[in-house]
């Protein structure tokens, strides 16, 4: 199993059933030392799924007190692999301590 942080659309419902075939169970952690951004995206499928052509996006800052918050979600291998097909070519998938000191995968800006 992989741990995956999400801050944005990968928490709806909707989206997890869409990409997932379910709904996750998560619990809170936030991401420090990055900023919420905001990113327009421009792949139809992506926005048909999620309703929204703006996405939040992390950006690191290095500054520790800069948190993002979000959850904390467990996914299969393949569950992995649908949510890199589902972020846009915008994110980098990165793998981070969180606050919690857990390891975990997440979605940041590709060129902040």
């Amino acid at each position: 199993m992989h741990l995956l942080f999400s801050y944005g659309t990968l928490r709806d419902p909707a989206v997890q059933r869409a990409s997932f075939g379910r709904e996750l169970t998560g619990r809170p952690d936030a991401l420090p030392g990055y900023r919420m951004g905001s990113l327009r995206i421009t792949s139809a499928a992506v926005v048909a799924v999620s309703g929204a052509a703006e996405h939040p996006v992390a950006t690191w800052t290095g500054n520790r007190a800069d948190r993002v918050p979000g959850m904390v979600f467990e996914l299969s291998d393949e569950e992995l692999a649908a949510a890199d097909g589902y972020e846009s070519a915008d994110y980098q998938r990165v793998l981070l301590p969180l606050a919690s000191g857990a390891e975990a995968w997440v979605y940041v800006a590709a060129n902040p």
